[in-house]
């Protein structure tokens, strides 16, 4: 009922492989930067948090977490029916971390190119995180190694 924590990306990938022997198909994936905050606005461009500008009423955070996870789909969804993409735990997506976006594929693909980066991307925030680091442009970076108890992830799935 909670979500996965202390995976690194490296984990992520790991499951995302077995998930796509397992299932004959190919198409599940980590979601792409672009991809992840598209799904977390939710069409709302303007919203602090995914789902609106209330984090008590959105997200998982250091104030009402009890310093833990919490099972998921407690708090409101965002316009596309998405639950906890603003808090309970950093989500791994799959992109090399940049310190800003010039040079970043333009199409919604991850940035993956460019080679010298050492870190992955993580959106979202988590339970352990103060209300800025839950909202929507947020981001965080890590080893794609490293395991943290606030560090998760989303699969996606390219449709045919």
């Amino acid at each position: 009922d909670c979500p996965v924590e202390n995976v690194s990306w490296n984990d992520a990938q790991s499951y995302i492989k077995k998930l796509n022997e397992q299932t004959g198909k190919t198409t599940y994936r980590l979601p792409s930067e672009a991809e992840w905050e598209y799904a977390c606005r939710g069409g709302k461009a303007n919203d602090k948090y995914c789902g609106g500008n209330d984090v008590d009423a959105l997200a998982w955070y250091d104030k009402n977490s009890s310093s833990k996870t919490r099972p998921v789909a407690q708090k409101q969804a965002n316009a596309y029916g998405l639950y906890d993409m603003s808090g309970n735990v950093n989500e791994w997506v799959e992109d090399w971390y940049y310190g800003s976006y010039t040079g970043a594929p333009q199409d919604g693909s991850a940035w993956v190119t460019g080679g010298g980066q050492t870190n992955r991307v993580l959106r979202g925030g988590s339970w352990y995180g103060i209300p800025e680091y839950v909202r929507t442009a947020y981001r965080y970076y890590s080893l794609p190694s490293h395991r943290n108890s606030n560090f998760g992830f989303r699969v996606a799935r390219t449709l045919p």
